[in-house]
């Protein structure tokens, strides 16, 4: 293991913010984080990735319950068939979300094309 990293370090190390890694920690989705013997966090490389993974989580539109419950999965001696079942559920969201939101941006690449066109999109459209 290298040297542990402080709860600065750490922040730096995710781009989290100390508030969020202690509410991470409180929710139970971080840690326990070791001590020193003056009582401060040492986060150790272990950590940092458990922190990683559960930023690309949030990032994938888990919310913390969801992450409670993917943790508990993760931590009980339960089959894998339920952690794969559970990443497969929020895998089909995520590609739903995406899909959505490519559909978004070819509209707003219409609408760019249509503004930037010589005329300014000054002329009216019908129907609209």
């Amino acid at each position: 293991m290298t040297t542990p990293l402080t709860p600065a370090e750490a922040a730096e190390r995710t781009n989290l913010s100390l508030d969020t890694l202690r509410y991470y920690e409180r929710e139970g989705l971080i840690g326990p984080v070791e001590r020193t013997a003056s009582g401060h966090r040492a986060y150790s490389d272990d950590d940092v990735f458990w922190i990683g993974l559960i930023s690309c989580l949030r990032d994938a539109g888990l919310g913390i319950a969801e992450l409670r419950e993917f943790t508990a999965l993760l931590r009980e001696d339960r089959a894998t068939g339920d952690r794969v079942a559970f990443l497969t559920g929020h895998k089909k969201e995520l590609e739903s979300r995406i899909a959505r939101m490519q559909a978004a941006l070819a509209v707003l690449e219409e609408m760019i094309a249509y503004y930037g066109t010589s005329d300014g999109g000054d002329t009216e459209r019908t129907g609209a």
